[in-house]
């Protein structure tokens, strides 16, 4: 029972991934239910969505440009680096700490998700310099590398904010997303904390559902969506600060 719950929750999530993002915010507590502890869950659900993200990157490179004087490159570089040090850094966290900050890093990834989705937007005409930007996309991958819920918002953020334009802005977090779970990915592949069978089913789950996302784009209602995940995301910090040790 619990992996068909995993199934359907990968599922989902990749169709929620593909649509606005989020997905983790289902695969995470999935994970958990199958018998695993936060830390590995985590680890685990980094590696199952994975593949999803680079078809999505791949699908929207052709608009990823870079931002300011910093070239797309650089960016890439950038994230590698900084999602690797996240990665390392959660491997080097005890899991009992590890549980006890999830509440909150999933309460940060919900507010950064619900701002970045109905909060204000820049109109003042500032924008962030270069090294601005690409010292706050260090801290993003570093964040990423680690927990990952949220990135994409703060990645949006972070390069509107610099004075890209949306559209540029999605398709570099689409690339920039896969690269930085890239470099965590090809340090979690020789832990022992992957689930390898959890992580086979969900990533199954979450291609089939990112596919399907992917041809819903034109005809879904995004903003009932995304206030569908923000309260998947406040129900989910609900539960785990409840069960918080």
């Amino acid at each position: 029972m619990p992996f068909a719950v995993l199934f359907l929750a990968a599922l989902w999530a990749g169709c929620q991934n593909a649509l606005a993002g989020g997905g983790s915010f289902l695969t995470l507590p999935a994970l958990i239910l199958t018998g695993m502890d936060a830390r590995a869950a985590n680890i685990t659900s980094t590696v199952a969505l994975f593949p999803g993200q680079v078809l999505t990157g791949w699908r929207g490179r052709d608009n990823a440009t870079g931002v300011n004087s910093l070239s797309l490159k650089a960016l890439v570089i950038i994230s590698l680096v900084g999602g690797a040090l996240g990665a390392v850094l959660l491997l080097l966290t005890p899991s009992r700490i590890f549980a006890s900050m999830v509440p909150w890093l999933v309460l940060f990834a919900t507010v950064m998700f619900a701002w970045g989705s109905f909060g204000p937007k820049r109109q003042d005409g500032t924008h962030l310099s270069a090294l601005g930007a690409g010292a706050a996309q260090f801290c993003i991958a570093i964040y990423g590398g680690y927990f990952g819920g949220g990135i994409g918002f703060l990645m949006l953020a972070a390069m509107t904010a610099a004075g890209l334009a949306i559209r540029s802005s999605a398709a570099n977090k689409n690339v920039l997303a896969a690269v930085i779970n890239l470099s965590a990915v090809l340090i979690f592949v020789f832990s022992p904390e992957v689930h390898w069978l959890q992580m086979a089913i969900a990533c199954v789950g979450a291609l089939i559902g990112g596919y399907a996302g992917s041809q819903m784009l034109r005809n879904v209602n995004e903003k009932l969506l995304r206030i569908f995940i923000v309260c998947i995301g406040t129900a989910l910090t609900i539960g785990l600060f409840l069960r918080a040790p």
